[in-house]
């Protein structure tokens, strides 16, 4: 099959079809979607060697007798032992032995086919398109603020990254019916945000004030940098950003004006293919581009400029 395949270089390869163990299905990949995690990965993070890739939408090929043979798919990135104290509290994504789809130690979907637990499997509705399907994974990341927010905490909310991932939160959080500010750098991303009621600004304009709620969702070092100037002493950091390197963090800007800050990572599938089917959210404006799985190489530098939101590849 071809497939991406990262050790040090990025390569497009002729790889064996992946094997298919006890409770796994095997997933013809229809769609997937460049992160900026995958980009980041490039640069370092995680030290990750094999098949990039985790957000997708497929069709399940095998085995022969899988209830899920035929049926349309998306499925959640890691990929858990079942056995360990923090799996066995119901804390599976947080698995002390996990191992995360094109991620961490699980050959990813920048490919013609991957293998994945059937457990991680979810239908994707009929009528469901796939470029909308393919975003269920990173919808579901925006939903998993929810999970993170205070139990009572004042509007409005800041929302730092204009990228893909700051998009959604911001209009998920719109939708909920919070007073959503987003804060980006470019005019173009932001106009996609006012349909769903948010307040958009360059950050260079950000009006005066702090706030009670952040999300950090900029991909950057410097939008935690922000975040930390415009928190409201007692208030709450989400944290949603990876990035190759590591952030000079003073710990005064925290312990002295008493802010949390919290990490939020994955979400909840069955919400996020919810919101798409009833169409409360439509992420198709965020597309910028789609290449054929040959053309991975370039679909991966073309990810790579700024401006550009969501590159799919056709792995069909």
């Amino acid at each position: 099959m071809l497939a991406l395949y990262f050790d040090r270089e990025l390569t497009l390869q002729e790889l064996p079809l992946p094997q298919i163990g006890p409770a796994e299905a095997l997933v013809r990949v229809q769609l997937a979607g460049i992160c900026g995690t995958d980009l980041e990965i490039l640069k370092g993070y995680h030290r990750f060697t094999g098949i990039l890739g985790h957000e997708f939408v497929g069709v399940v090929e095998g085995p022969d007798k899988s209830p899920w043979l035929g049926r349309r798919v998306v499925g959640e990135i890691t990929i858990a032992c079942g056995a360990c104290p923090r799996c066995q509290q119901g804390l599976r994504k947080h698995c002390q032995d996990r191992r995360v789809l094109g991620l961490l130690d699980r050959p990813g979907v920048f490919a013609q086919y991957v293998v994945l637990p059937e457990v991680n499997l979810h239908a994707v509705p009929e009528g469901l398109p796939e470029p909308t399907a393919v975003f269920t994974e990173p919808l579901a990341a925006a939903l998993s603020v929810f999970e993170a927010l205070p139990p009572k905490v004042s509007d409005p909310f800041l929302v730092i990254g204009d990228g893909n991932l700051g998009l959604l939160i911001s209009w998920v959080l719109a939708l909920r019916g919070a007073m959503v500010h987003l804060a980006g750098h470019h005019p173009e991303h932001l106009h996609l945000a006012r349909p769903y009621g948010v307040h958009t600004f360059l950050a260079s304009d950000l009006p005066p004030g702090d706030y009670a709620l952040i999300v950090e969702a900029s991909g950057a070092p410097g939008g935690l940098d922000l975040a930390l100037k415009r928190i409201r002493a007692g208030g709450t950091i989400i944290l949603k950003s990876t990035y190759a390197g590591y952030y000079p963090l003073d710990s005064a800007l925290l312990v002295v004006p008493e802010v949390h800050l919290v990490g939020s990572r994955c979400g909840p599938f069955p919400a996020a293919l919810r919101l798409l089917q009833q169409g409360w959210v439509d992420p198709r404006p965020l597309i910028s581009r789609t290449f054929h799985l040959s053309q991975g190489l370039a679909a991966m530098t073309y990810a790579r400029q700024s401006g550009v939101l969501k590159v799919l590849l056709d792995c069909r």
